[in-house]
């Protein structure tokens, strides 16, 4: 069964911010608050039609309009241009989070359109989770691309050693035979010496 969807709003730096979701805790995670407003007093659920309607006409998406206005929530927001002083943004949103919440709506909710709003959040949280899924996917497709690249490259290199020292150790081997063969030859050509030099001193008496 689809869980009712309430709506919440508060004030962060110049914007009013107001979602559709289905706990305080999905709206702070949503605006991307790093502590509880709704505990310091900074945010509350709305019970203005009007925001109540916007925000369940695009449920878990954040909607926003200038800090302080009485404006409809939109998905995009221009800058307040009555600000003070553009370069102290951290009084403005404390001056708007203690604002009064307005009164009340008597009016009834529209069953119907609650449960159609509560699916599309359903519907949008989904996506998120889809979307969320897919880029895990991704990134682990990178890191087993990566991990195949280098387990290639360290391949690649032990062969390239193994082949190294193979043909180090036949030239080795060759350098060897080589000396054994220059020693043979300087032992014979010693004893051919000596022969000859007799067969000359020979001929010389």
């Amino acid at each position: 069964m689809a869980r009712k969807l309430k709506t919440y709003q508060t004030s962060l730096g110049f914007f009013d911010l107001a979602i559709a979701a289905a706990s305080m805790k999905a709206a702070l995670q949503a605006w991307g608050a790093d502590s509880n407003l709704f505990h310091q007093g900074a945010a509350r659920e709305s019970h203005d039609p009007d925001v109540v309607a916007a925000t369940m006409a695009k449920p878990g998406v954040v909607l926003k309009r200038p800090v302080g206005s009485d404006g409809p929530f939109g998905e995009h927001a221009d800058l307040p241009t009555d600000l003070d002083d553009t370069d102290k943004p951290a009084k403005v949103t404390r001056k708007s989070k203690a604002g009064k919440p307005k009164k009340s709506s008597s009016r009834p909710a529209d069953k119907a359109a609650e449960r159609k709003a509560a699916l599309a959040y359903q519907r949008e949280q989904k996506r998120r989770d889809r979307e969320r899924a897919k880029e895990e996917a991704n990134r682990e497709k990178e890191r087993e691309r990566r991990q195949a690249s280098a387990e290639k490259a360290q391949a690649a290199l032990d062969e390239a050693a193994r082949e190294h020292a193979e043909k180090a150790e036949s030239i080795h081997a060759q350098m060897e035979a080589l000396e054994r063969k220059s020693q043979a030859e300087d032992t014979r050509w010693d004893k051919e010496r000596r022969r000859l030099e007799k067969v000359l001193r020979r001929a010389r008496d």
